[in-house]
């Protein structure tokens, strides 16, 4: 059907909403490896446009060490693919021989580190074990090597979305940049026959044009122009040198203030200059080695400051020199998947230095697979490549793969998101002919686990309840997840549900602080009232739950926080609750930090420090586990009913402090 701008009945009036229908060939999704076997999903898409309930799509890592979405791939791109020599695999640069795009039934694999892989039934990955079919079967035809729950996937691990090049990244890559490799004086000489000898010069000179061409860019942002020449002609050992330069004495002024240190630098500022230092100083060795050395030792504290800014480990050296200043050198410790971390989150602007193609693969992190679930047909991108293989989302895939891009119909997963929305208008009549099958064992069914249930247009659509009416009608038990009060709509199919087969509905509530509650879910019923509606559900026989989740450190996460959550759930009768912190997958990581740069500024370089991957530090999770868990048993709640395996509960000191400030990564 054709897209159709909607506004729905019942529900806050949004023309900015698009709602599309379109009609599916399945609804019932098996999945594996969770605490439930089926969810369905009436809706792609959201419009509570929540800051942490994004998505994003699959990235390909290219031969400069950047990415690049799958659909956007091109024949004759370079990108990085794995040829085997002897004993091992190693990554090596390879060209995109074809793509094109099939509509197939796909699957979503998750990963341990929240990395989600959409592909068909047919692809391949390389794990631990050798390559193996996402789907397959002990015996029959389809017996073969396939992805099971457990399984660890192969590859160099994924890379960061590049910064935001903004001005304070452009002035701290200049400073590194010119510090490392530049010339900028201003000194004075007596001129016979001149008013005066002042000298103001400029000069960067680089064998690299890329770096060249940034940093020439960037001095043209803040109005300082540049000339170029040939500052070095090379020679049969040594490369050839260009330059930029000026002389004029405000254009020196201007530059010798870009390149001052900051009082108090920001992360954006230190990114750049990270950049900007290994682009002048640093090495990437064959061997996997990443340092960048300097003499100064100011330029190597700032160096420092910046590693431990963003958390990576490194080690110090120094190396003497018979008659002149020793060299200080800072090295990254860790392995290839710290390296294109360390490339990924600064962007250095000379790629040759970023590449790692003769790496065997064998220290490769092993990422483990947590379920692997069925999504219907999809439309799915393939490639064919000259090694018969490609790096995707940092593991190694077989050649055929997926994009996942907003509900993998091409649409953007971080504009989109809230403000196009897919409507599974046949939803409920696939839902019956699935449920009639002999084969059908009423499972209990879980709604809402991907997109809420309860979107506004639902109000006209009745997709949601004509749901429950078949699943009642079948005997199948329910859960729902919402943010929505239009639950209560359904009231009435719900109690007939609970008096047969069963239903849960779970409200899903970070905070019970009206303010922040409109902060970080703008489009969500107030915490108040899906408090009460849940109160009204429970007094009609209906279970009900609360989602304490996510907990987002450093602003939902003090003890008291959440400990009023807590009580008000008790307090409106929900009869479980259950929690998880914050999880910023690769989409999500961007549209929060960009919430977190406008509204609080000051805690982006204690998140850059503590989701330097897609979860929380494992102490920080334990944690949250075991305050709620405390709080829990003193509020009056069964034990035992967190969806995560807590531990034994203990009782909060006053004295805790929870939040992300408390907390060092491990």
């Amino acid at each position: 059907m054709a897209p159709r701008l909607f506004t729905a009945i019942g529900a806050r009036i949004n023309p900015q909403v698009e709602w599309v229908e379109i009609q599916v060939k399945s609804v019932l999704n098996r999945v594996q490896g969770m605490g439930f076997d089926w969810s369905i999903n009436p809706y792609r898409g959201c419009e509570h446009a929540c800051v942490y309930c994004q998505e994003g799509g699959t990235r390909v890592l290219l031969g400069d060490g950047t990415t690049k979405r799958l659909g956007d791939i091109r024949v004759g791109d370079e990108i990085y693919g794995t040829q085997r020599k002897g004993y091992y695999r190693w990554y090596v640069r390879t060209r995109v021989l074809a793509h094109w795009s099939v509509k197939r039934p796909a699957y979503r694999v998750l990963m341990e580190d929240g990395t989600e892989l959409i592909a068909g039934g047919d692809h391949r990955f390389l794990s631990n074990r050798g390559w193996k079919f996402v789907t397959g079967s002990e015996q029959g035809p389809l017996h073969r090597p396939h992805l099971t729950v457990n399984n660890r996937l192969l590859g160099p691990g994924d890379s960061p979305a590049p910064p935001l090049h903004d001005g304070e990244y452009k002035r701290g890559y200049l400073c590194g940049l010119i510090r490392g490799d530049g010339l900028l004086r201003t000194y004075h000489y007596d001129r016979v026959g001149r008013r005066h000898g002042d000298v103001h010069q400029f000069r960067l000179a680089l064998a690299d044009e890329d770096a060249l061409v940034r940093a020439r860019q960037y001095l043209m942002d803040s109005s300082i122009p540049t000339s170029s020449f040939l500052f070095y002609g090379g020679s049969a050992t040594t490369r050839q040198l260009t330059a930029i330069r000026t002389s004029a004495r405000g254009h020196v002024a201007q530059i010798e203030g870009i390149v001052g240190w900051p009082t108090l630098p920001s992360s954006s500022w230190m990114k750049g200059f990270l950049a900007g230092i290994f682009d002048a100083e640093g090495s990437y060795s064959s061997a996997g080695i990443l340092r960048i050395p300097n003499t100064d030792p100011v330029v190597i504290n700032w160096i420092i400051r910046g590693f431990q800014m963003f958390g990576f480990d490194f080690t110090i050296e120094s190396r003497a020199r018979d008659g002149v200043k020793p060299i200080q050198v800072v090295r990254l410790r860790g392995g290839l998947s710290e390296q294109l971390e360390f490339f990924g989150s600064f962007d250095p602007a000379i790629k040759r230095k970023c590449g790692f193609a003769g790496r065997a693969i064998k220290n490769s992190p092993e990422r483990r697979i947590l379920w692997i679930e069925p999504i219907g047909h999809r439309e799915l991108f393939d490639i064919t490549t000259g090694t018969g293989d490609f790096i995707a989302n940092g593991v190694i895939s077989h050649n055929c793969f997926a994009r996942k891009t907003h509900w993998y119909l091409d649409q953007d997963g971080v504009n989109n998101w809230s403000s196009r929305i897919f409507v599974k208008v046949n939803a409920p009549e696939i839902l019956r002919k699935e449920l009639a099958k002999p084969s059908w064992t009423h499972e209990q069914v879980h709604l809402g686990t991907a997109t809420d249930p309860y979107q506004p247009a639902e109000g006209a659509y009745r997709v949601t309840r004509r749901i429950l009416e078949a699943l009642r009608d079948y005997r199948t038990p329910v859960a729902i997840v919402t943010k929505s009060t239009m639950v209560l709509r359904d009231k009435d199919v719900l109690g007939q549900l609970a008096r047969g087969p069963g239903a849960t509905v779970c409200f899903s509530i970070t905070t019970v602080d009206p303010e922040l509650g409109r902060e970080i879910e703008p489009d969500v019923p107030p915490p108040q009232r899906r408090l009460e509606v849940m109160r009204e559900l429970a007094d009609a026989g209906v279970d009900t739950a609360v989602l304490l989740a996510p907990v987002i450190p450093g602003i939902t996460d003090a003890p008291q926080q959440l400990e009023a959550v807590v009580k008000a759930a008790k307090r409106y009768r929900a009869g479980a609750l259950w929690t998880n912190a914050l999880h910023l997958g690769d989409v999500t990581r961007q549209a929060f930090f960009d919430y977190l740069v406008k509204y609080r500024p000051t805690l982006v370089p204690e998140y850059e420090r503590l989701y330097r991957g897609k979860y929380a530090p494992a102490a920080y999770r334990r944690r949250v586990q075991e305050v709620v868990a405390s709080l829990k048993r003193r509020a009056g709640f069964a034990p035992r009913e967190n969806l995560d395996n807590e531990p034994e509960p203990t009782r909060p000191r006053a004295s805790d402090q929870l939040n992300l400030f408390a907390v060092q990564q491990g």
